[in-house]
Order: C-alpha cells, then structure tokens, then sequence
C-alpha cells in the first residue's frame, strides 16, 4: 500500500520534542528506539505503517526491530499522541496527533491501498455546524473517504 505524505501542521522537530516532553510527563524514561520512532513520525506530514517505519529505520542504519516499533506506536496510541488509520486489510498506519487539534482527513483507495491526505475549510465548518445544532460538544473527529483514486478508476 502507497501513502502519499503531505506535510500539515505542527513543525516535525515540535512535534516530536511535544511526543518525547508527553512520554517523559507520563513516567517513560527516554530510549533510543522509540525516540527513534518518534524521529520518524515526526518527519512525516501523513500515515506510515509500523512496517514503514522500520523499513524506514532499517535504511538509516538504525537497528530496530519490528515488535519495538509496535510497543512505541501503542504506547504513543493509549498517550493520544499519534491517530491510527485502518486502511483496510488489516492494515494500520499512524500520524502524529498534533496538541493544536490541527489535523487533516484521508482518501484511501480501494483498489490500490493508496491513501492521500485532504483538508476542507468546508467540512470543518458543517461539522462544526452540526454539532452546534445537536448541541454535542465534538471533542475530535476522522473522515476517512473510500472509493478508486484517479490511476485505478480510469485503468
């Protein structure tokens, strides 16, 4: 499955100091692996598999292994600094959760396992909308949109 990153949000290097800041808040002394882990979610602007980030790891020299990479991911997963994407398939990937609430909504492709990023003042606003006249307050939110990206429904 491809994933088409596009940078959004909070600066990486912000990012990943908050995750570490959050993981030290919470009681987890620092390791390499997992800072590792957090280096490579912080370079990314959208969704990586825990396979990604190894093999990813794996090409800078770093020696860390695919079990290592999944405690980080849960452990940053129960601390809501990263939000999961199923993508189908048993597929997960992961992005990080800005402390802003800045975030941005995903098309995966049926067909392909294509997933690109999107944001839409518009959608933000009917949301909010929405919520307003069910007087819910909305604490977050996914929109994940299915269906054939443009090279698999013209093929």
């Amino acid at each position: 499955m491809k994933s088409e990153a596009r940078s959004v949000g909070l600066p990486t290097t912000d990012w990943a100091a908050h995750a570490e800041q959050e993981l030290k808040r919470a009681g987890h002394r620092s390791s390499a692996p997992r800072s590792a882990v957090v280096e490579v979610l912080g370079r990314q602007g959208c969704v990586l598999s825990a396979r990604e980030i190894a093999d990813e790891l794996r090409a800078d020299g770093r020696d860390v292994g695919i079990a290592t990479v999944y405690r980080a991911l849960e452990l940053l997963d129960e601390l809501h600094l990263v939000q999961r994407l199923d993508v189908g398939e048993g597929t997960v990937r992961y992005e990080p959760a800005h402390p802003s609430g800045e975030h941005h909504h995903h098309l995966v492709c049926d067909s392909c396992g294509r997933v690109s990023s999107f944001e839409d003042r518009d959608l933000e606003r009917a949301i909010a909308h929405l919520a307003g006249r069910l007087d819910y307050q909305v604490g977050g939110h996914d929109v994940v949109l299915r269906g054939a990206c443009p090279a698999c429904s013209s093929a």
